[in-house]
C-alpha cells in the first residue's frame, strides 16, 4: 500500500488485527528487515510497518534529519488515525521512535527500542586529530589540485577511506542526510518519554555499543534494559527466541 504524506510517497503494510503496533526498521533496511517481528505480533496486534523515505519502496527525500523523518511519520500516523500505539523499533528506527515518543507522548502507549541509535558516540583525541587533519588536507588539496575533476576524484577516494561502510554504500545525494542523522543528539529528549519502555541490546553490538543502551535506560524514566548474550547489532535476528520472551513479558502476552 502507498500513502502520500506531505508530498512523499510512503510504502506500508498492515497485517493482523487488534491494537495498533507500529514497526520501524533500521538504516538501509526495509519492512522485510523486521519480518520475524511482524509475523509474530500480527497474531495479537494490527501491525503497521513502513518503509522510511529513502528506503524500500518509499520515495527519496534529500537532506532530512531525524526531526523531519519524525514529522513525516507523525503525519502518516495522523492520516491512518492510529492511536494508543505500541512502537517496536530497531537502530535508526529507534531514533525516530525516541523523538516521536518524546514530542507526542499521548500517541505512544508502549515503546520498544532494539539496538537503538540516538546517542552521540564517545570520541577520543585520535578521532578529532583524524577529523581536523582531513579538513585541513581538503583545503590544501583544493589549492594544490586546480583541475576540478581531479580534485573531486581525490576527495571521493579520501571519503571512501575514512567513511563508514554505511556512509560509503550511500549515493552522494544521501550522504548529507546520513551525516545529519548520526550527528543529531537525542539524549535531551529522553526525559520527556513517559511511555513504559523496553530496551533490548546486543552484547557484542559494534554499531551502537552497549553503553548507549545504558544511557537510554538511565534517561528514560520508565524503562528496563536487557542485554542479549552473544548477539550483535541485529540482536532480534541473532536470538529471536530471547527477543520474543522479553517482548511478550513486556506486552503481557
Amino acid at each position: 500500500m502507498k500513502a502520500v504524506i506531505n508530498g512523499v510517497s510512503i510504502h506500508y503494510e498492515i497485517t493482523g488485527n487488534g491494537p495498533d503496533m507500529l514497526v520501524l526498521h533500521g538504516w538501509a533496511g526495509c519492512i522485510n528487515s523486521m519480518a520475524p517481528i511482524i509475523q509474530e505480533y500480527s497474531k495479537n496486534y494490527r501491525v503497521i510497518a513502513i518503509d522510511f523515505p529513502n528506503h524500500g519502496d518509499s520515495d527519496t527525500a534529500l537532506d532530512w534529519d531525524v526531526t523531519e523523518y519524525m514529522e513525516n511519520l507523525y503525519s502518516f500516523i495522523t492520516e491512518l488515525k492510529l492511536k494508543d500505539i505500541t512502537v517496536i523499533s530497531h537502530s535508526f528506527g529507534g531514533r525516530v521512535a525516541i523523538l516521536l515518543s518524546s514530542t507526542h507522548p499521548r500517541l505512544v502507549k508502549k515503546l520498544i527500542l532494539i539496538d537503538s541509535g540516538g546517542i552521540i558516540p564517545k570520541r577520543n583525541i585520535k578521532y578529532y586529530v583524524k577529523l581536523y587533519g582531513y579538513k585541513i588536507g581538503k583545503q590544501f588539496m583544493k589549492l594544490a589540485i586546480r583541475n576540478k575533476e581531479e580534485y573531486n576524484k581525490w576527495l571521493d577516494t579520501e571519503r571512501k577511506k575514512r567513511g563508514s561502510n554505511d556512509y560509503n554504500a550511500l549515493s552522494p545525494e544521501l550522504r548529507g542526510t546520513f551525516i545529519k542523522i548520526i550527528n543529531q543528539n537525542l539524549k535531551p529528549y529522553l526525559k520527556n518519554i513517559t511511555a513504559p519502555t523496553l530496551i533490548l541490546w546486543g552484547e557484542f553490538d559494534n554499531s551502537t555499543p552497549v553503553y548507549m543502551g545504558k544511557i537510554l535506560n538511565k534517561g528514560i524514566k520508565y524503562s528496563t534494559l536487557y542485554i542479549l548474550e552473544n548477539t550483535g547489532h541485529f540482536s532480534y535476528l541473532d536470538d529471536f527466541a530471547s527477543t520474543k520472551k522479553h517482548i511478550d513479558k513486556f506486552l503481557e502476552i
